[in-house]
């Protein structure tokens, strides 16, 4: 799908410039691509034109650039746009210029046709797996959406990327094995509560064990040996100091012998040093 855009070009560029065009109705935009880059002034109304198209932001642009009293005219396509959070107003708009010669790659939307699925009608669940495909081919050759058809699915069956059909000229980027759609078989009542059962009533969810808690059985044990521990080394300690004593005590007694020996010999001499006197006399 192509559409027709009608651009300007401005010298002029800043967030003022920016303020300033918002102010009288315009947006700020820019082309780039093929080796130049030009500085627009777009009407925001022709942006919304190209998202409210079909094909969206793949739609071909061609655009008719006013430069002066010239015009150039140029094909493109919406690469990427600004709103604003609050009003959703477009701010700011990018354009993407190609050449029809060249095979881009860009993402087309997935669009699901077709009936009923044969596993929806017994009970199952269509699935929407893949909302959009990456593929390559020439600007004029992108599709607006890729058909898929999954009418004669049953349950627990799907549509891979190799079996979806796609327009001559386009060749789809993913992985051929992923999934498109499927039918997923439906879940029962009791599979649905069990999934969404809690704890019973009655009992309590148990207590998450922590690193580093301990019981008080195990607080006491601890503390019990820390008490044996002390009162041991207490025990070694006071015989340490007790021996060391009593040591000191029987050392000091056998010196004192030995000097109470000496004083008594002194006074078997004095008392033979006198009865020697008395026989000279």
């Amino acid at each position: 799908m192509q559409v027709d855009m009608k651009v300007e070009t401005r010298e002029a560029v800043g967030k003022g410039v920016a303020r300033t065009l918002r102010r009288q109705g315009k947006i700020p935009g820019v082309l780039y691509g093929q080796g130049e880059c030009l500085s627009l002034t777009i009407d925001p109304a022709e942006v919304r034109k190209v998202l409210h198209s079909e094909s969206g932001s793949n739609t071909l642009l061609n655009v008719s650039i006013a430069k002066g009293s010239g015009e150039m005219k140029r094909t493109a396509m919406l690469r990427d746009y600004q709103l604003d959070p609050v009003t959703g107003a477009i701010l700011h708009a990018d354009l993407f210029e190609v050449a029809l010669d060249k095979p881009i790659r860009v993402r087309v939307p997935v669009a699901v046709t077709g009936g009923t699925p044969v596993g929806v009608a017994e009970g199952g669940i269509l699935q929407h797996n893949r909302r959009e495909l990456h593929v390559e081919c020439l600007p004029s050759q992108i599709p607006a959406h890729i058909m898929v058809d999954p009418t004669a699915l049953k349950i627990n069956q799907g549509i891979h990327v190799k079996e979806v059909p796609v327009p001559p000229g386009v060749r789809i980027l993913d992985d051929p094995d992923m999934m498109v759609v499927s039918v997923a078989a439906p879940i029962s009542e009791a599979k649905l509560e069990a999934l969404l059962a809690t704890t019973p009533a009655g009992e309590t969810a148990a207590e998450p064990e922590l690193i580093g808690k301990a019981t008080e059985e195990e607080v006491s044990e601890e503390a019990a040996a820390a008490g044996e521990k002390a009162g041991e080394k207490a025990g070694e300690k006071a015989g340490e100091k007790a021996g060391v004593k009593a040591g000191d005590k029987a050392g000091a007694k056998v010196a004192a012998a030995p000097a109470a020996g000496t004083k008594e010999d002194k006074k078997e001499g004095k008392e033979a040093k006198d009865t020697k006197g008395e026989k000279k006399k």
